[in-house]
């Protein structure tokens, strides 16, 4: 069976651990932190310009995925599991507009893929939620130092708890 290589953009606050959330679901092939839909007058930014909450940009995990394996409705799924929906720019301790959360997508046979989960999502709250979906306009891998960040520093600073890593790794995606 070919494989059915698909890219979505989820932004889940602090890259670090929502990259390490999503690397451990199974069918995700590649994960990459980085910078998206910021400020479009700013090509490139380095991780110090996005820290001032003055670029527009989100800290974003770029995850490319088998779609024979895992749907974008599961990956979807998940990454509400992992994040507080009813929050505006912070998760966990990480607060300021680069850790807002949000789904950007390719296409629009995406976007109603995902517009189908939000509506799941939003009805579990009285109140809207405060996560974004828009079409990605732009996206810039963050240097080397953030890539696979909790892998190189199994200790470092992460807002999810180990739990969620464990029940990531056992949960089984719907193609």
């Amino acid at each position: 069976m070919q494989a059915i290589m698909e890219t979505i953009y989820f932004a889940g606050g602090c890259f670090w651990g929502m990259e390490h959330f999503f690397q451990q679901v199974q069918g995700v092939v590649s994960t990459e932190t980085g910078f998206a839909n910021g400020n479009e007058d700013l090509p490139a930014p380095t991780y110090e310009q996005v820290y001032t909450d003055t670029t527009g940009y989100a800290e974003t995990v770029k995850v490319e995925y088998d779609e024979q394996h895992v749907s974008l409705a599961f990956l979807t799924r998940m990454f509400f599991a992992a994040i507080d929906p009813l929050s505006l720019n912070k998760q966990g301790e990480d607060e300021g507009t680069r850790y807002r959360t949000g789904v950007y997508y390719l296409s629009e046979e995406q976007k109603a893929v995902i517009e189908s989960v939000f509506a799941e999502e939003q009805k579990k709250y009285a109140e809207p939620m405060k996560v974004e979906l828009l079409p990605l306009r732009n996206y810039y891998p963050a240097d080397e130092y953030h890539q696979d960040y909790l892998n190189k520093h199994p200790d470092g600073y992460c807002h999810l708890p180990l739990s969620l890593f464990r029940w990531a790794r056992e949960a089984k995606g719907e193609r």
